[in-house]
């Protein structure tokens, strides 16, 4: 199940006198080869929060575990927020950490609710998803990863990658063990060492994003990162809203849509 919830209302902040407005445009799509769509996205632009989650699972765990990931993640940081301040210059300490904090005890929350669920539903032992999120406060966001999902900032024709997949193959390349050439053929490209749900506890890494005017993010499920070759994002993110989702989604399934497929864009002006 894929969750579409979202607002239209444009939160502008400041940041060294600069005014800036954000806007979220999501889509997933089940694919060409799976039965049933186990991604979920989360869109809200009143409070600044984008999430996008991978289940994993059979009989439709996977499903139920990123439906509730999200639920969870926007429940406590809807909650959160609200005793929090814009972050903006000059930073302070207290409450970046109070931010971080935050999206980091809304993963840690989806984790104990995934597996909870497991522990009483013997039939979705096991299941989990992966999470990507991102909440913006003010001048600035904080992201929140788990598992091989990613976000990506896209500035005019420069795309970084934002997010550290967790999986072998990065743990393997990060060491030096195997070489990119290597990545590419090896059977455990799909091993996938933190994920939220299959335990009671995942280890979260956030971050500090400052915010720029013409800034662009792309969340994405593996069904789509792994279509990208270099040069594909910025001129679809170019296309901007609803049209660039739209190509992302049919990019994947034009290069074979293997698994479910979930983009969501967001702009900052």
């Amino acid at each position: 199940m894929t969750l579409r919830r979202r607002s239209s209302h444009k939160m502008s902040a400041t940041r060294a006198g600069v005014s800036f407005k954000h806007k979220g445009y999501a889509l997933s799509d089940v694919g060409k080869k799976r039965q049933s769509n186990e991604d979920a996205f989360y869109v809200d632009d009143r409070i600044g929060l984008y999430v996008v989650a991978d289940g994993m699972g059979g009989h439709a765990a996977g499903e139920v575990a990123s439906q509730e990931a999200v639920e969870t993640i926007y429940g406590m940081v809807k909650s959160g927020v609200r005793s929090l301040r814009e972050l903006s210059d000059p930073l302070d300490d207290g409450d970046v950490h109070k931010a971080s904090r935050l999206m980091e005890s809304a993963v840690q929350a989806a984790t104990y609710m995934v597996y909870s669920m497991a522990e009483l539903d013997r039939g979705k032992s096991g299941m989990g998803t992966t999470i990507s999120a991102m909440l913006i406060l003010g001048a600035y966001a904080v992201t929140g990863q788990v598992g091989d999902s990613r976000i990506y900032r896209v500035v005019g024709d420069t795309v970084e990658q934002l997010t550290e997949d967790h999986t072998l193959i990065a743990w393997q390349l990060k060491q030096g063990l195997i070489t990119p050439a290597e990545a590419k053929t090896s059977p455990h490209r799909n091993v996938i060492t933190r994920a939220v749900g299959n335990r009671e506890y995942v280890e979260v890494d956030t971050r500090l994003i400052a915010l720029d005017k013409g800034d662009r993010f792309l969340l994405c499920s593996d069904g789509l990162h792994g279509y990208l070759r270099e040069g594909d994002v910025a001129p679809i993110v170019r296309a901007g809203g609803n049209e660039a989702v739209k190509k992302f989604i049919a990019l994947a399934n034009e290069r074979g849509g293997k698994d479910n497929i979930t983009a969501v864009l967001v702009e900052v002006d």
